[in-house]
């Protein structure tokens, strides 16, 4: 089949490398989201889609929005049989989805109908999901409702943070992509409708949702820490500034420090919640690198009653 791959971020760059090696089908297109800018001189740069599409020598197409007269004119010029796409970022409209005649086929990073939306993967994590996944589906006008065609199921680590299973789920699902583009194109594979049992949603998580609540019991902000690294990074506030968590472990049996009051020796930081501690292990205070939490405890001076979660930010 002729593909037009859409998508944007280092999360997609498997997909689409395993489409240009496949020796069934040809990646004619690419379409990606406009160049951003990124850094401390805030410069235009290319996503890693459109960066890894130009070494291949592919036609990157970056139209603003997928509903512009232009790009949809390209578009059917190009006349693909199918468009897969992975983390593209940008709603398709249906002028866009009627052009391919076997539509736009999305692989998305959770075992529809669970985790439809933006963050499957951070949500998994944060309801302590032990298995998950990858699904190729249809895409229809709904959220991520249209009839699924595979999955390929991953099991949730203890210590795996969302970046780590999405760079796991990035490549297992590459290889049902491609799969499935070459059960579409010789007719064996048929799309099933989602059951309606089992919805549940996964909306980008915001800056708010990072805020670890110490109150909450150790098991709960263990998964906060995790689902939110690296985006966008679980914080707390100390000294009325916010103190990224980078990466933490539950205590078991280390009780007796109350939300929120700290424990620092000369190894180690600890912290309580609302039932038994866990142990910063690396954080991050503002304008700083990363730094491991003992070594950002000595250079504070923690004074003895300071803790973490005061209400107030600067």
């Amino acid at each position: 089949m002729r593909l037009v791959f859409a998508g944007t971020p280092e999360v997609a760059v498997p997909a689409l490398d395993a489409l240009i090696a496949s020796d069934r089908h040809e990646v004619v297109a690419v379409v990606t989201r406009p160049d951003a800018p990124a850094g401390r001189g805030r410069r235009l740069v290319a996503s890693p889609v459109a960066e890894r599409a130009e070494e291949a020598g592919i036609e990157v197409l970056k139209p603003n929005r997928p509903r512009d007269e232009e790009f949809l004119a390209r578009l059917r010029e190009i006349r693909p049989d199918c468009c897969p796409v992975v983390a593209y970022g940008a709603l398709l409209p249906k002028v866009a989805l009627d052009i391919p005649a076997r539509g736009w086929v999305n692989l998305h990073f959770s075992l529809l109908p669970a985790w439809r939306g933006a963050a499957p993967v951070q949500h998994a994590i944060l309801a302590g999901d032990q298995i998950t996944g990858a699904s190729t589906f249809l895409i229809e006008e709904g959220l991520d409702s249209g009839p699924v065609f595979g999955t390929v199921t991953e099991e949730v680590r203890p210590t795996d943070t969302s970046g780590d299973l999405l760079t796991r789920l990035a490549f297992a699902g590459s290889g049902l992509l491609a799969a499935t583009m070459d059960g579409i194109e010789d007719g064996t594979l048929q799309a099933v409708a989602q059951p309606a049992d089992g919805v549940s949603l996964a909306p980008k998580l915001t800056v708010e949702d990072a805020q670890v609540d110490w109150a909450a019991p150790a098991l709960r902000v263990d998964r906060v820490v995790r689902g939110c690294t690296p985006a966008p990074g679980a914080w707390t506030v100390f000294r009325g500034e916010r103190l990224k968590l980078v990466a933490a472990r539950p205590l078991p049996g280390e009780e007796g420090l109350a939300p929120g009051d700290l424990a620092v020796g000369k190894n180690h930081v600890h912290v309580g919640t609302g039932s038994h501690a866990v142990e910063l292990l690396w954080v991050q205070p503002q304008g700083k690198k990363p730094m491991r939490a003992a070594d950002w405890a000595r250079g504070v001076r923690i004074a003895p009653g300071e803790r973490l979660g005061a209400a107030d930010v600067r």
